[in-house]
């Protein structure tokens, strides 16, 4: 299963509205986690075996961001394909290769 979330703070009183302090304390969860994972400028990866373990996840990166703000917004995408191991990689390998066959 993956699941791709993004989490922040609002109402944080900072000036320039940055939350990267707020979004280190997510994804260092999710590093502490063990869970294969890929942060990007917008979203945070992460794959796993299951709805709980994954979930358990998301909700303590999202715990970790409650103290920086007055709120906390949570968007989540979830791939769930039982059976399959290893797609945070394998999916963009087969992207790739489609776009090479396809020169």
């Amino acid at each position: 299963m993956l699941i791709a979330f993004s989490v922040a703070p609002s109402g944080t009183g900072r000036e320039d509205g940055s939350v990267h302090v707020a979004v280190a304390a997510a994804v260092r969860v999710v590093r502490e986690s063990g869970l294969p994972h890929r942060t990007t400028s917008m979203f945070t990866e992460i794959e796993g075996p299951d709805w709980d373990t994954v979930m358990d996840v998301v909700k303590r990166a999202t715990e970790a961001v409650m103290p920086f703000g007055s709120r906390v917004s949570l968007v989540l995408k979830a791939d769930i394909r039982p059976g399959f191991t290893g797609e945070l990689d394998g999916k963009i390998e087969r992207l790739e290769r489609a776009i090479d066959e396809a020169e």
